[in-house]
């Protein structure tokens, strides 16, 4: 099963029930299971303006999510994204309205505004004041009369819904409600299609694609556009939300469709707040997961004009679980490293052969970074080839700052360097194999016995022997037939490095956590990294 689920007719009432139960008492629902899912706030009296907002499950945390003081009184929910039903959304608007009446918020589906809609005329028809509004947010099909309604909708709950629990009245309510809806904005793009519990899935967004104005129901997008990372990804949604777009203040909430990592999500939010339009953006929600599409490999912006009022609204405390929180956009004030971190360097020397050596090794590291993370993807976490290139990359950066003309003072540099670009364990093992090389230089030993001096330090406290699976088993052999020279060495380190594919357990570093059949065959990448080098110079 792929999913986390029990049964595929229960998850919806079984969602409910955990969100309810994880509330602390803040929500309660309606009797009425299975046909009849509304969530409602358990503090609710009647005594104010309520919202209600609703319509297919599978975008949690919407719409449940945003049930309690300060946003929504009541969420009707649907099937995987099927409306809820007339008697669903009926039966919310009664338990809920008093004499201040009521707010429907609809985004603008065909199902959605057809049950959302009769219900409010058999409520009117009960004596209840009911007003409804659209959100038509997306901005991807410009002509289309009928734009969908996306994750904009959620600027429709928080302004009004803070207007209401101040006490303003519906007309207010809906004013404010139509006045956000017409200053929104949305897009999506996603890497891939969702997986549906119970269906099969549509991949037809190929390798290297992303799908630019896709909705939040799966739906396809408006066209295949070539996946060239996050400010590309950026640069393409922009160009459709600043057609007609107001260079004014405007909040923008980005918006994760439920597949996409933090990590992405923080990246996009920078190339968002970087691009041409960032000096517009006033305020920030997110990054977060709000309104999703299942697991969706995909993100969305929407933009809000900001009019008087807007941000208290918009900053009021909601007692929610879903709305991560809006706050200003700012400059960070970097603060200065603490004393004694910021490092005593020698003083830089030209030295172009010692320049050329470095960069060439540099190159072939950067060149082998994806066979690299291949081979640790077998044994570890798949970033060895990152990790050393991005160390590379950064040495050949701080190369005008090296001694390159001393070479002793070059091995604690490079270990300075290290020690501050290189993550990981990695980064710390070779600061010491370099920093011990240059302690050993500094004594009158050759650069070989250096070397093999900064290894025996490495390996003192870093744990690695010959045979635990590391860069040890080919480092050790190479440095120890360097005497003899290049191609000896060369040769040396590829044997060690082969032996490492014959060791089914390991001893150190990730790979020690993986069992004997994932290890069987694949030669440890510290260990083909380092003969890679040596196969170099001997070239």
């Amino acid at each position: 099963m792929k999913h986390f689920i029990n049964e595929k007719h229960d998850m919806v009432t079984e969602a409910i029930d955990g969100t309810i139960a994880a509330s602390g008492g803040k929500l309660t629902r309606l009797d009425g299971y299975p046909h009849i899912r509304v969530v409602v706030r358990s503090d609710w009296d009647k005594s104010k303006v309520a919202l209600v907002s609703g319509g297919g499950s599978g975008h949690e945390p919407a719409h449940a999510g945003f049930v309690g003081e300060g946003m929504l009184t009541a969420a009707v929910c649907g099937d995987v994204f099927a409306s809820p039903s007339v008697d669903a959304v009926l039966a919310a608007i009664l338990a809920v309205t008093g004499t201040a009446g009521c707010l429907l918020i609809v985004k603008n589906y065909t199902g959605d505004r057809l049950n959302f809609g009769l219900a409010a005329e058999r409520a009117r028809a009960f004596g209840h004041k009911v007003s409804v509004v659209i959100v038509d947010d997306d901005v991807a099909l410009p002509s289309l009369p009928q734009a969908r309604g996306l994750a904009g909708t959620l600027f429709v709950h928080k302004i009004v819904g803070a207007m209401a629990e101040g006490g303003a009245n519906l007309e207010a309510c809906t004013i404010a409600a139509k006045r956000v809806i017409a200053g929104s904005r949305s897009i999506g793009l996603s890497l891939d299609t969702c997986s549906v519990p119970g269906s099969l899935k549509e991949d037809r967004i190929p390798f290297g694609m992303a799908e630019l104005g896709l909705g939040i129901h799966g739906e396809a997008g408006v066209a295949q556009v070539a996946s060239a990372g996050a400010a590309d990804a950026i640069a393409k949604m922009i160009e459709a939300l600043v057609a007609d777009m107001p260079r004014t203040p405007h909040v923008a909430l980005i918006n994760n469709l439920g597949g996409a990592s933090c990590l992405e999500m923080a990246i996009l939010t920078n190339n968002l707040l970087g691009s041409e339009i960032g000096q517009y953006i006033r305020l920030v929600v997110g990054p977060s997961a709000m309104m999703t599409a299942l697991d969706m490999h995909g993100f969305s912006i929407s933009l809000c004009e900001l009019a008087d009022g807007d941000e208290g609204f918009l900053k009021a405390p909601a007692k929610v679980t879903g709305w991560p929180g809006c706050n200003s956009v700012t400059a960070p004030a970097v603060l200065p490293l603490p004393d004694g971190l910021t490092p005593i360097r020698a003083p830089a020397s030209a030295h172009a052969p010692t320049r050329e050596f470095l960069t060439d090794c540099c190159k072939v590291l950067i060149a082998a970074e994806n066979d690299l993370n291949l081979l640790d993807a077998k044994s570890g976490d798949g970033d060895t080839g990152s990790t050393l290139a991005g160390a590379a990359r950064a040495l050949i950066d701080a190369m005008d700052r090296l001694p390159l003309a001393d070479h002793t003072q070059l091995y604690r540099a490079i270990g300075l360097e290290l020690s501050q670009t290189m993550g990981g364990s990695s980064g710390v093992l070779l600061a010491i194999f370099f920093a011990a090389a240059g302690d050993a230089s500094s004594s009158g030993m050759t650069m070989r016995d250096a070397l093999m001096a900064g290894l025996d330090r490495m390996r003192q406290i870093g744990g690695a022997n010959p045979g635990d699976r590391t860069m040890v088993d080919a480092l050790l052999p190479a440095l120890d037939a360097l005497s003899a020279g290049l191609p000896q060495a060369a040769a040396a380190a590829r044997k060690g490095a082969k032996y490492t594919a014959t060791l089914t357990s390991a001893k150190a570093g990730r790979a020690s956590y993986i069992n004997a059949e994932q290890l069987e065959g694949h030669i440890d990448p510290g260990a083909e990294a380092v003969a890679r080098l040596f196969e170099h110079l001997a070239s």
